[in-house]
């Protein structure tokens, strides 16, 4: 492209880190080169704030490359576009959830009705909660007025489905009829809703807090008391 052909030679750091944001396989490498791990995070938080200040069709990759102190040449040697930039930033949010959530495939339901009657946070919760909250600024952008609609689907799926598909029983788990469809996708709203409003109001409470909150939640009967 023209833009590649004028621009100046990259950094050795500059060039890392976009190859890091495109190949997920390179992460080691980022982790033993602390001018990579810079580099993509400046990278990471320019993008934030673009979509925060001006929603994501709101900035070019012009804008995005100035404010990440990147080399414009450099970003097309490995993105076609914007848009390819964001599908390798919301892909690892993904797989870092799914890591988390690996750990729920085996978590039975009077487990979590044990933990919930005893006023004790199941620690697989707690540890989901704390990924978000680290990554509760690109959750906040992306779920946000100016964000990209299409992640919150994603984000309903691979997380919220996923746990509640996880708490039933197993005859259910793959149950293609109607009511258990609509089960999961009820819930699966309801636990995104959730998630949404603890990001957008600033994640006051802690990650046993919500932990506590979602069991509740989930074995509160109609006309019974909301309070914890």
């Amino acid at each position: 492209m023209p833009a590649a052909s004028t621009a100046a030679a990259p950094t050795p750091a500059a060039s890392a880190v976009v190859a890091h944001a495109a190949t997920p396989a390179t992460t080691a490498a980022a982790e033993r080169d602390p001018r990579i791990a810079r580099s993509r995070a400046a990278l990471r938080e320019a993008f934030i704030t673009l979509v925060e200040e001006r929603g994501i069709d709101g900035f070019s990759v012009g804008d995005l490359c100035t404010s990440a102190g990147l080399n414009r040449g450099t970003f097309y040697n490995h993105f076609r576009d914007k848009e390819s930039l964001l599908a390798s930033f919301e892909d690892e949010v993904i797989e870092g959830l799914g890591g988390v959530l690996a750990k729920f495939q085996n978590i039975k339901l009077r487990e979590l009705a044990a933990c919930s009657l005893t006023h004790r946070p199941l620690p697989m919760l707690v540890e989901l909660y704390d990924y978000l909250r680290e990554e509760g600024p690109f959750l906040h952008a992306m779920l946000g007025p100016g964000g990209d609609a299409r992640f919150g689907m994603r984000l309903r799926e691979a997380v919220c489905g996923r746990f509640v598909r996880s708490l039933l029983h197993e005859r259910y788990q793959n149950d293609p009829s109607a009511f258990t469809r609509y089960y999961i996708s009820f819930y699966s709203g309801a636990y995104l809703g959730v998630i949404s409003e603890w990001i957008d109001s600033g994640m006051t409470e802690t990650s046993e807090e919500m932990a506590l909150i979602s069991m509740r939640l989930l074995f509160i009967k109609p006309g019974e008391s909301i309070k914890m």
